[in-house]
């Protein structure tokens, strides 16, 4: 698609509220037309400051005074130039452009490139109360995954660890091909999905299926209840998860992202007495982690494992994963 951007096409095509459920913003109320709630752009205490009228596919908030189309609010969200948010709209879509008319049509996104290579994916954008609907288990299994490939090498995972994931490079034909692979199951264990990470540069990064609600599942959530402990650390990514296992704590969660949704929530305290955050030592790290300890911390005992700045524990090694957790 280069970087060329019909910017009629983007506004056309993608609905606001599918821009929402990319950032998994939450706690929306409806009403008619209108959803309102927290603006997610400057993250003010105002209840109802944020409204996006859906029919018309704008947003605007009466705090921080940011309105617009879809373009102006991933520019809000991303700091960035209406352009690059139309770049950035184009790749997280699947738009066509028409011939000069600004025709387009849309396809839910497999995957999405975010400020993190974790926080991929869309989740779903829902009031207090709502249900979205759930995560169907998968009736296959990719076949001939390659678990000691030397990507995963490179990221210290151990080959015993791939396999114990199932995670891998993936040769065959289909949407993952030619990607790591990363099976997803929920709280039952039930296979749900496959992120697939790129390994060549390409975009998206990672690759999420269509119809996928990564806001209901806890990554890992299945194995680390196996332990029998009553207690879980809680990191943003994949391999944040991957490699804190395999330093000796299996009783880790991973929220493919920065955000706790509420089904999320609810899983945490269903299944554990004590929570350990350790999120990524970034800003929206940082934030993440407040918003978790505010939520979290009127239901379960909640500590905070402090990531160095500009590292995420995917960065660290086993021995420095230890001590941090130690403390």
């Amino acid at each position: 698609m280069g970087t060329w951007v019909d910017f009629k096409a983007v506004k056309d095509a993608v609905p606001i509220t599918a821009v929402l459920q990319h950032y998994g913003v939450q706690g929306l109320k409806k009403s008619g037309h209108e959803l309102r709630g927290r603006c997610p752009i400057h993250k003010g205490e105002g209840s109802d400051a944020f409204k996006v009228n859906v029919e018309k596919n704008v947003f605007q908030c009466f705090s921080c005074q940011a309105k617009g189309n879809v373009l102006d609010f991933v520019a809000a969200m991303e700091k960035c130039s209406v352009r690059d948010a139309g770049v950035k709209l184009q790749e997280w879509f699947t738009i066509a452009a028409g011939s000069g008319q600004g025709a387009a049509t849309t396809a839910p996104a497999t995957g999405s490139k975010l400020a993190s290579e974790k926080r991929a994916g869309p989740a779903p954008a829902l009031s207090r109360g709502e249900t979205a609907e759930k995560n169907k288990p998968l009736g296959f299994q990719l076949q001939g995954i390659v678990h000691n490939h030397p990507y995963l090498a490179g990221r210290g995972v151990t080959t015993e660890t791939a396999q114990h994931f199932g995670v891998g490079f993936f040769p065959g034909k289909g949407s993952m091909s030619g990607r790591v692979v990363i099976p997803i199951h929920n709280e039952q264990g039930e296979l749900v999905a496959y992120a697939g990470r790129a390994i060549d540069g390409s975009e998206p990064r990672y690759k999420l299926p269509a119809g996928f609600h990564k806001a209901q599942v806890l990554y890992n959530l299945h194995r680390a209840v196996e332990v029998g402990e009553r207690g879980l650390i809680v990191v943003e990514g994949f391999f944040d998860s991957i490699l804190v296992s395999q330093a000796g704590y299996p009783f880790v969660v991973a929220l493919m992202g920065c955000s706790l949704s509420e089904e999320q929530e609810r899983l945490l305290v269903a299944h554990a007495d004590r929570v350990v955050l350790m999120l990524d030592g970034d800003e929206a790290g940082r934030q993440g982690t407040d918003e978790c300890l505010r939520r979290l911390a009127r239901q379960v005992w909640v500590k905070v494992a402090h990531v160095p700045d500009g590292k995420q524990p995917d960065m660290l090694t086993a021995e420095e994963l230890r001590a941090l957790l130690e403390k």
